[in-house]
């Protein structure tokens, strides 16, 4: 089985990626499905077919599904729903508001998190295509799992023990309403379905997050940054999508400043993800929407190979603790001491090797610190931050 999460800044055009890549595993003979776990759906708009709130059948092998929040939230969370929805209630909100608000932040990516272990574990799909929100979004979900570890080790057996003691008192001075049991065990029961997809999204055999940008200079600094909390998480990148690059064939002088300027950022776009593949899709002379066009997309992006096989294995680059500082290892193969040079920027680092450079967005943690030392080691660039 294999997991691949499409992402990019919005409008990049990661849906028509992500559906193309569907129709063609599907037409492959997988057993497929094509999830948005973005709240501005467009899948049913780029297959041109009305999707609904659970899987269905759109083509042979391949079915879609377009999360809707409220749903899941009622499917995974009803109880502790429920009991945020009398609270609010209980202090005058408006019982139509409080079925809103009861909606917490982060709770939508929960649920978006929650229908990939369902879908992962129901043994029904070869292939599961995540259409994910915009960057931003995406790297919550993705920290997600993690955090929701921590919370179930360290605070959730403190509140269920300090509510139960708590309980009997509170009733006989107040009409507030109280977290039952139920509540608590659901809350449990929710974190550790996050640790299974903690296992699932880290396993580089099954799971892969692709980058799809266009040949822009705003575009590519958020992909970069995405690209760097991808390996910070310890997920794997196999494939980096450059969407909407003009063809060769076009020599109108009205698309010569523009040809030029992706002439540049495609280089820029070569340094800034090597060694991970970079697939290019032109800019098409029409509307990316419907089976036909999504074929001449996957055409375009993959020609005849399997778009679920991983197309990079390894991590390029990595970030580990090291007492109070950080340790940054990048790959840079067949590079000699010599010929690396660094330059800091405040939260970007240029690495130039001869006449190849390498631009790499630092985390919060690292762009506070200072570059230590560098040296070579086993064909990386192991970089010290104190």
């Amino acid at each position: 089985m294999r997991i691949i999460l499409y992402t990019g800044k919005g409008g990049v055009g990661k849906t028509s990626v992500a559906a193309a890549t569907a129709l063609r595993c599907a037409e492959m003979g997988k057993r497929t499905i094509v999830l948005s776990t973005d709240a501005a759906h467009s899948l049913a708009d780029s297959f041109d077919l009305k999707i609904g709130q659970e899987p269905i059948e759109i083509a042979p092998k391949l079915h879609a599904q377009e999360i809707d929040v409220l749903y899941q939230m009622e499917k995974y969370w009803g109880k502790v729903q429920a009991y945020f929805r009398s609270l609010l209630q209980w202090r005058g909100v408006d019982e139509l508001i409080a079925d809103e608000v009861s909606v917490l932040p982060g709770m939508d990516e929960l649920a978006s998190l929650l229908q990939i272990v369902y879908l992962a574990e129901s043994g029904k799909y070869d292939v599961i295509i995540v259409d994910c929100a915009p960057t931003g979004e995406t790297l919550k979900l993705l920290s997600l799992p993690e955090v929701a570890r921590w919370y179930l080790t360290h605070i959730f057996p403190i509140e269920k023990m300090a509510m139960r003691f708590a309980s009997p008192v509170m009733r006989a001075v107040t009409d507030i309403p109280l977290p039952d049991d139920q509540v608590f065990d659901t809350i449990k029961e929710l974190i550790q379905q996050l640790n299974r997809m903690a296992e699932l999204l880290s396993d580089t055999e099954k799971s892969s997050v692709r980058v799809v940008l266009n040949p822009e200079k705003m575009v590519i600094k958020e992909a970069q940054r995405m690209f760097t909390y991808i390996n910070l998480y310890g997920f794997a990148c196999d494939l980096v999508v450059s969407n909407r690059v003009l063809p060769a064939s076009v020599n109108d002088p009205y698309f010569a400043v523009l040809k030029e300027s992706q002439a540049r950022y495609g280089k820029m776009i070569q340094e800034s993800f090597a060694p991970v593949p970079i697939f290019q899709v032109p800019f098409f002379d029409q509307e990316v929407v419907g089976l036909e066009m999504l074929r001449r997309t996957a055409d375009a992006l993959y020609g005849a190979q399997d778009p679920s096989q991983i197309f990079y294995h390894g991590s390029p680059q990595e970030i580990v603790k090291n007492g109070k500082g950080y340790i940054l290892k990048m790959k840079l193969p067949f590079a000699a001491k010599s010929d690396v040079h660094l330059t800091r920027a405040g939260d970007e680092l240029a690495i130039s090797v001869g006449n190849f450079r390498r631009n790499a967005i630092l985390p919060r943690a690292l762009a506070t610190l200072e570059v230590q030392k560098a040296k070579m080691e086993d064909g990386k660039l192991v970089v010290n931050f104190a």
